[in-house]
């Protein structure tokens, strides 16, 4: 692997093993408005995400998962229907898990979804392999 200069891209590769990456670099997409995503560095096990809610929003739709997933509330406070989860707080969806997190006061959550592993003989799909940053 090749060195990335971090002022470039904010992306520095140093070693087969590891990646690090100043977040605030990371170019933040908006989902729909008032909710960015910053995809992290992903590996063929599992991805990064950081999600920025602007008070009073909602994610687009609902969010099955094929996988496991995990977030961190960073800041504000996230709503999964009648939950409230403040700052601190870690939550974890199982496989086949749903939900639409929504927010009243904005919130950043830090987040990881484990990738599904293809059964014997299955085909991944389309967009899988190293490198694929399927959609949350």
């Amino acid at each position: 692997m090749s060195e990335q200069q971090p002022a470039e891209t904010g992306l520095t590769e140093t070693g087969p093993l590891k990646t690090v990456v100043r977040v605030e670099d990371v170019e933040a997409v908006e989902v729909v408005p008032g909710i960015t995503r910053r995809r992290l560095p992903a590996t063929e096990g599992a991805r990064g995400w950081l999600i920025d809610f602007a008070p009073g929003t909602e994610w687009p739709a609902v969010d099955v998962h094929a996988a496991e997933e995990r977030y961190f509330v960073l800041e504000g406070e996230v709503i999964e229907g009648p939950e409230r989860h403040g700052a601190g707080t870690y939550v974890v969806f199982a496989p086949g898990s749903r939900h639409r997190p929504r927010t009243e006061t904005g919130a950043r959550m830090l987040g990881i979804s484990l990738e599904p592993e293809p059964g014997p003989g299955s085909d991944p799909g389309p967009g899988a392999g190293a490198g694929a940053r399927p959609s949350r």
